[in-house]
């Protein structure tokens, strides 16, 4: 006869069936950009998206914190930059391609660079109800100056900087990046150059920067030189001291009559002292009105 059948264990069977893990999301995809900016070429990590009012805000950001060059040395962003990826991969070929060669002709190489704003959920040129600005859409960077490994700083807008080192930034930036605005385009862009990669019709670009001229050097105002023939200050200042002129007025003071003397004069051949009439004074009633 057949064996029959091995009843269940009391163990397997009040052993609860395990819930179904639920499967984790799929990472999300990293955009090309995000793959190209490896840390060999910027410190940059991603940051959440942002979605604010009126558009303000973007997709595949990050935070820029330092721009690495071929020979592995950093150039810190101060304060770090929160941009688009692609603007940020923009700052950071800029950086790489055109200052640093730069900076090793001035003084041992660039060390940093001054962020002046980078996003900032704002209309153009802070002005209530304007456009949404560049810097709205983490689009755009401001840069005022950048520097060197010997510790001095280099203004883009100061005009003691060279002309030909200032023109030299104006032709890279305006060669790499759609819109350009510095001193000459209106009086909020004087102390700074602003970058952004903002997209026109026709692909068409703003480059507005006046490299102006050093200001004159103005020399202090000095005394007129004395003329050659004017006498020696010694005897120039004996001979003042000699002339009739001087004594004049010395004289004359010692001429005029005491007004105590003539009242003692007076009071002593049995007179009252000669008084002068006092002018009056009118007394004005006040007028309520």
């Amino acid at each position: 006869p057949a064996a029959p059948a091995e009843a269940a264990r009391p163990s397997e069977a009040a052993k609860p069936a395990e819930a179904a893990k639920p499967a984790e999301p799929p990472k999300p995809q990293l955009s090309a950009c995000r793959q190209a900016l490896t840390e060999e070429i910027a410190i940059a990590p991603s940051i959440p998206d942002i979605h604010g009012a009126g558009g303000c805000g973007g997709e595949d950001l990050v935070r820029l914190e330092a721009i690495v060059l071929p020979d592995k040395r950093k150039v810190a962003v101060r304060p770090a930059a929160i941009l688009r990826c692609r603007m940020a991969g923009a700052v950071a070929d800029w950086v790489r391609t055109d200052i640093a060669p730069l900076a090793q002709r001035l003084g041992g190489g660039i060390s940093n660079l001054d962020n002046f704003d980078s996003f900032e959920c704002r209309g153009r040129n802070r002005v209530v109800g304007a456009q949404l600005s560049e810097h709205g859409r983490a689009n755009a960077l401001d840069v005022r100056a950048f520097g060197l490994a010997n510790g001095k700083s280099i203004s883009l807008t100061d005009r003691s900087v060279p002309r030909d080192l200032r023109e030299t930034v104006l032709h890279s930036v305006c060669a790499r990046f759609s819109t350009v605005l510095g001193p000459g385009s209106d009086w909020y862009h004087e102390d700074h150059i602003h970058l952004d990669l903002a997209e026109r019709r026709g692909n068409y670009r703003i480059c507005q920067w006046n490299v102006y001229d050093p200001l004159p050097q103005v020399a202090p105002l000095l005394p007129a030189e004395r003329p050659e023939q004017a006498p020696p200050r010694e005897v120039a200042a004996k001979s003042d001291a000699s002339r009739p002129d001087a004594t004049k007025s010395d004289h004359g003071k010692a001429d005029e009559p005491d007004a105590a003397q003539s009242d003692d004069a007076a009071a002593a051949r049995g007179g009252a002292p000669e008084t002068k009439p006092q002018p009056t004074k009118k007394r004005r009633q006040s007028r309520r009105l």
